[in-house]
């Protein structure tokens, strides 16, 4: 695969003409090419034609970088580095934000591009307008180009004039490195794991799921899955039949991902495929419609995309919608939805049938509601007569509200009310943590459920460093402390969990450890009311938008450190490096867990089994929020508190010392 508008060797590039360079990537592009764009092509051509006089090696324009939907401006490998350029034509100074991106470009190479690891990469800003004196002497340039022990160098700006200078100097200090084989690093495979918030806005422009995650995604190919559900509502349509599919998988497996490759890949309202992807996660409809909306919006401005007046929010809202604004379109509606296809996210999380009846009494003027939230659902889509396909996406252990039904709820709808809709599942649907195993084993018409394996996805591309952080985190809720410990020393090096007493130095690990816009942020569970002392207040609202989505110089978004989210705000979306902070809520003694919620002025014991599993699963979901790795913070309590004693925290804190996790200094 090509992924660069243009390649030669460095010796070729020199004397091939400004004007046949510049045509072939004017052919390659695949965007509206504005002029601005053609003259700083040109200028660029002329800046690496006199930067790399003195180099051999090999040049790429406008080389794609899969998982955030973008291209850099310029890679050079020469000898044993790969140099990363941006460049800046026009600009006459820059920011930490330019910095970051061409940061993110090398990022993305030695994270996902398997012949870019353990290859010395380094990012350059190359700025037109500014002179090099009002960036850094020479030789300040070249040392700012610290290298961390991955060979990923720290980025640095320069002006055109002095890069060619810069280049030489580095390839002259690394000469001596093995050299890159420059065939076999292009034949390496790109294998991106991109976060949610990429992955929606890369496949709504219209990419595959293929492009932007890696081809070994755990047991089964999440693009293997894809096409499995594709083939099920395609031959639902020939067949006119009603069909529901569950798919079940780890934390951060991609079952979202799956989801919303269907959604886009149907996403034509003219036809009669046309599907709608659903979710009862507030934070994370907005989230992603937000995100869609200025990244389309974005693309217009740039010259990408042509300008579309008709392109609006609620465009975006018509493919990403909140399932009860669903739901309750069917209450004012007695006709069958537009969809014929629709995918719920968290299927587990829908309503049972108290939650839903007291709300639709209570909200909606219908006492005498009968339906639990699943079965009302199921009820909407089966008023098409001659087709309907649902798609049920499955977490395990991740109910954290008081009335989620689980999928047990959806399976005893269509047992009960539904016995003509075929049903096919993975195999993993009868674990114990998918609460589905004692129905599934007294189902009266085995001949209309079908097994299939590829409906399962064991591994988390959430944590792409260490594809065993979920079952790590699942021994230590477990209180299987032997287990955690074996799970974390399979991974530490690559996904570093760490422990501490005090909030400042986790903090300060949190801004060491991220690199480029890599975002961080501190997470705590929403029973954790005694938190005030170290300003973290989970009565606070935030704005998930702003939280997930603002830049480093906005106060509101995570970077800051000061608004936190809970497993509310946290629930389906991901951060690359966590810090979550333990309250007294959940407490660890003599090898049991003991939950706590705060009433008034003092700590009161929850006993119901279902609450305490919710405590655990808020837990579970904090701490398997990191992709790349995670600090977890254990209070040292204060005695002269009674609300915050040490014995609340100690026992916590000596638990997780002993699983082997490394403390901060």
């Amino acid at each position: 695969m090509t992924r660069s508008y243009y390649s030669a060797p460095i010796s070729e590039f020199l004397v091939t003409p400004d004007s046949v360079i510049r045509d072939q990537l004017a052919q390659n592009n695949e965007f509206t090419l504005l002029q601005t764009q053609r003259e700083a092509w040109q200028e660029e051509i002329v800046c690496l034609k006199e930067a790399l006089q003195s180099l051999e090696g090999k040049v790429y324009l406008e080389y794609s970088i899969p998982r955030m939907g973008k291209r850099v401006d310029a890679i050079v490998i020469s000898s044993s580095i790969i140099f990363v350029i941006e460049f800046k034509i026009g600009s006459r100074e820059y920011n930490a934000q330019a910095l970051d991106q061409v940061w993110d470009y090398a990022l993305d190479l030695q994270n996902f591009h398997e012949t870019s690891h353990h290859k010395r990469i380094i990012p350059i800003l190359a700025i037109s307008g500014l002179q090099q004196s009002r960036i850094a002497p020479q030789n300040q340039i070249i040392s700012s180009f610290e290298p961390n022990p991955d060979l990923l160098h720290r980025p640095s700006a320069c002006s055109l004039s002095s890069l060619g200078e810069i280049l030489l100097n580095l390839f002259n200090l690394y000469k001596n490195e093995p050299i890159i084989d420059i065939p076999s690093w292009e034949a390496g495979h790109y294998k991106p794991t991109p976060t949610i918030v990429e992955a929606a806005t890369t496949l709504y422009s219209k990419h595959s799921v293929e492009s932007i995650t890696r081809s070994e995604a755990g047991a089964t190919n999440l693009s293997v899955t894809s096409r499995e559900i594709g083939q099920i509502i395609e031959t639902s349509r020939d067949l006119a039949q009603k069909s529901i599919c569950f798919v079940t998988g780890v934390p951060g497996a991609g079952k979202t991902l799956v989801g919303l490759d269907i959604a886009t890949k149907f996403i034509d309202l003219e036809s009669d495929l046309h599907s709608v992807f659903l979710s009862g996660n507030g934070p994370l409809v907005q989230v992603l419609q937000e995100a869609l909306y200025q990244d389309r919006k974005q693309k217009m401005k740039s010259g990408e995309l042509s300008p579309d007046k008709k392109f609006t929010r609620s465009v975006v809202k018509s493919f990403i919608q909140n399932v009860h604004h669903f739901r309750d379109a069917a209450l004012v509606d007695a006709a069958p939805p537009h969809d014929h296809v629709a995918i719920f996210d968290e299927a587990q999380r829908a309503w049972n049938l108290d939650k839903t009846a007291d709300f639709m009494s209570r909200k909606k003027n219908r006492p005498d509601f009968s339906m639990s939230e699943p079965e009302f659902l199921i009820s909407y889509l089966d008023r098409h007569q001659d087709w309907a396909v649902i798609v049920c996406l499955v977490g395990g252990g991740q109910e954290i509200h008081t009335g989620e039904a689980g999928i047990g709820e959806w399976l005893r709808a269509l047992q009960n009310s539904y016995p003509d809709w075929h049903i096919y599942i993975s195999d993993h649907l009868a674990d114990s943590e998918y609460n589905a195993e004692e129905i599934l084993a007294s189902w009266e018409q085995p001949d209309m459920v079908e097994l299939r394996n590829n409906l399962h996805l064991s591994v988390s591309l959430r944590s792409f460093r260490a594809e065993r952080v979920s079952s790590f985190v699942k021994h230590l809720l477990d209180l299987e402390p032997l287990e955690a410990n074996g799970e974390l020393q399979r991974f530490q090096e690559k996904y570093p969990v760490v422990l501490t007493r005090e909030l400042s130095k986790a903090k300060r690990w949190l801004k060491t450890q991220a690199r480029g816009s890599e975002r961080y942020g501190i997470v705590v569970s929403s029973k954790a009311e005694r938190l005030k002392p170290h300003a973290i207040d989970v009565k606070t609202p935030v704005d998930p938008v702003h939280w997930f989505l603002k830049g480093k110089d906005d106060v509101r978004s995570s970077y800051y450190l000061e608004d936190v989210a809970t497993e509310f705000q946290i629930q389906g979306l991901e951060l690359d490096w966590t810090c979550v902070v333990c309250d007294g809520d959940f407490r660890y003694n003599q090898n049991s867990w003991e939950h706590w919620e705060f009433k008034g002025s003092r700590w009161n014991q929850v006993r119901k089994e279902d609450r305490q599993l919710y405590q655990k699963n808020a837990y579970r979901v904090l701490l398997t929020r990191a992709r790349q790795g995670l600090v977890i913070v254990v209070p040292e309590g204060d005695a002269e508190d009674p609300t915050r004693k040490p014995e609340y925290y100690d026992p916590m804190y000596n638990y997780l010392k002993s699983i082997g996790m490394e403390e901060l200094e």
